[in-house]
C-alpha cells in the first residue's frame, strides 16, 4: 500500500506540474479556450427555459471578462498544488484541493468530449494538444488515483522539515507567476502556434500535405404517389422522371482531418476585398496584429516603427477585427503611413498573445514576432534590412 500511494503521489504531482507548466508558457490561450466554453455556456443558456439562466448568463458574462486573471490563477493553482503534493506539504489541505480541482477539470473535458464543440479541450495547451476523449479518460484516472491517495493518505509523510517545504511551495507560487508574467509581456517561451517564427503564412492557410477531405455521401429525396424516397445518385430509378424532387441530402461518412492551420485568414480593406495574397508576397513587410489599440503610448511606438519601415519602403499593415475603430485610436496622435485592415476576430486571437504582436514577414515567411516589450529589437532589425 505505502509503496502504491508513493508512486501515484509522483505521477499525480507530475501530472498537475506538467499541465500547469505547459499552459502557464501560454496563459492567454487559456484564457481564451476558457472564454469559448463561456460564451458556448451563455449561447445554450438564452435558448433555454431554465429558471436561473438570467443569474448564470450574467456569471459566465462576468467570468469571460476576467478570464485571463482565472486563467492565471487556475495554472497557478495547479503547478503549486502539484508542488505541495510531491513534497507531502499539508497533505490534508491539498488532497481536497486536488480532489476538487479533477472534479471541475473531469465536468469540462467530458463536457468537451460529449457536446463535440472542442477538437481540443486547452488541458495542455496548445504544445501538447490531446482530444477531448483523451483528456476526460486522463481526469477519469486522476480522479481515481485522487481519491486512493486520500484513502491511503496515513502513508504520505512530508518529504522535507516543515520550514524547507513551505520555502519550496512558495518558490514555486512565485516562479509560476513571473512565468506567466514574463509570457504575457515578451510572448510565449516555446511557441506552439502556427503563427510561430520560420513558418510560411501561404502554406499554414492550405491544408496539411496527404490530409483527406471529408467525405459525403449525395441522397436525393423524391415523392411519388403521396410518399418519399431516398435514392443515391447510381441507384435512381429507371423511371424517375415520373417522381418529384423535394431536396438533396450530404451525409458526412468519413470525417478528414484537411483543416489548415490557420482557418480564416484575410485582410480586407475599405473596398472588401481580400489583400491578403499581395501582404504575403512583398519582399519584406511589417504586419500588426492586435484586438483593441487602445494604449497611446503603444500607438506611438507604431507610429515610430512605421517612420522607420517607411525609410527603406517596407509596407505596414495593421489588422484587426475592427477596422474603423482602429483607424479611431490612431487618428488622435495623428494617422500613420500604414494600411488598416479587417480581419477574422479568431485570427487574431491565435497570432497575438500579447496586444499587439508584430510580425516581420519576408514573402510571407515569419522571420520575427515582437511584442510592445520587444518594440527595440524590431527597430534594430529593420535597420539591418538591406533591400
Amino acid at each position: 500500500m505505502r509503496i502504491a500511494v508513493r508512486i501515484f503521489q509522483i505521477i499525480v504531482a507530475a501530472l498537475f506540474i506538467l499541465s500547469g507548466l505547459v499552459k502557464a508558457n501560454d496563459p492567454m490561450g487559456l484564457s481564451y479556450k476558457m472564454q469559448e466554453f463561456f460564451e458556448l455556456w451563455n449561447g445554450e443558456l438564452a435558448n433555454s427555459t431554465f429558471f436561473l439562466k438570467n443569474t448564470l448568463i450574467g456569471l459566465f458574462t462576468f467570468l469571460h471578462q476576467q478570464s485571463l486573471g482565472l486563467s492565471i490563477f487556475m495554472i497557478t493553482l495547479e503547478i503549486v498544488a502539484g508542488v505541495a503534493l510531491l513534497l507531502g506539504w499539508m497533505k490534508n489541505f491539498v488532497l481536497w484541493l486536488l480532489l476538487l480541482l479533477i472534479v471541475f477539470f473531469t465536468f469540462l473535458t467530458g463536457y468537451a468530449y460529449l457536446s463535440g464543440k472542442f477538437t481540443n479541450c486547452g488541458c495542455f495547451g496548445d504544445c501538447i494538444p490531446i482530444t477531448p476523449l483523451t483528456s476526460f479518460m486522463k481526469d477519469l484516472v486522476l480522479l481515481a488515483m485522487i481519491l486512493f491517495l486520500l484513502a491511503g493518505k496515513r502513508y504520505l509523510s512530508p518529504l522535507f522539515q516543515k520550514r524547507t517545504n513551505l520555502v519550496l511551495v512558495t518558490a514555486s507560487l512565485l516562479l509560476s507567476l513571473f512565468l506567466q508574467w514574463y509570457v504575457l509581456n515578451y510572448l510565449p517561451i516555446a511557441d506552439c502556434l502556427p503563427f510561430k517564427k520560420g513558418n510560411n503564412i501561404a502554406e499554414q492557410i492550405k491544408p496539411p500535405p496527404g490530409s483527406i477531405t471529408d467525405s459525403f455521401a449525395i441522397r436525393f429525396i423524391y415523392e411519388k404517389g403521396g410518399k418519399q424516397f431516398e435514392f443515391a445518385p447510381e441507384n435512381l430509378p429507371a423511371d424517375f422522371n415520373t417522381y418529384k424532387f423535394i431536396d438533396r441530402k450530404d451525409k458526412l461518412v468519413r470525417k478528414g482531418n484537411a483543416e489548415p492551420a490557420i482557418k480564416g485568414f484575410s485582410l480586407n480593406g475599405s473596398s472588401g476585398e481580400d489583400s491578403s495574397k499581395i501582404v504575403l508576397e512583398q519582399p519584406v513587410s511589417i504586419l500588426v496584429y492586435g484586438l483593441k489599440f487602445n494604449s497611446l503610448n503603444v500607438i506611438q511606438q507604431l507610429n515610430e516603427i512605421i517612420g522607420k519601415a517607411r525609410e527603406k519602403n517596407i509596407p505596414v499593415y495593421i489588422a484587426s477585427p475592427s477596422r474603423e475603430e482602429t483607424i479611431g485610436y490612431f487618428l488622435k496622435p495623428g494617422l500613420p503611413d500604414a494600411q488598416f485592415f479587417n480581419t477574422d476576430f479568431t485570427v487574431v486571437r491565435t497570432a497575438a498573445r500579447t496586444e499587439p504582436t508584430v510580425f516581420l514577414l519576408k514573402k510571407g515567411v515569419i522571420h520575427d514576432k515582437y511584442s510592445p516589450k520587444t518594440f527595440n529589437h524590431l527597430e534594430k532589425d529593420l535597420a539591418s534590412i538591406r533591400l
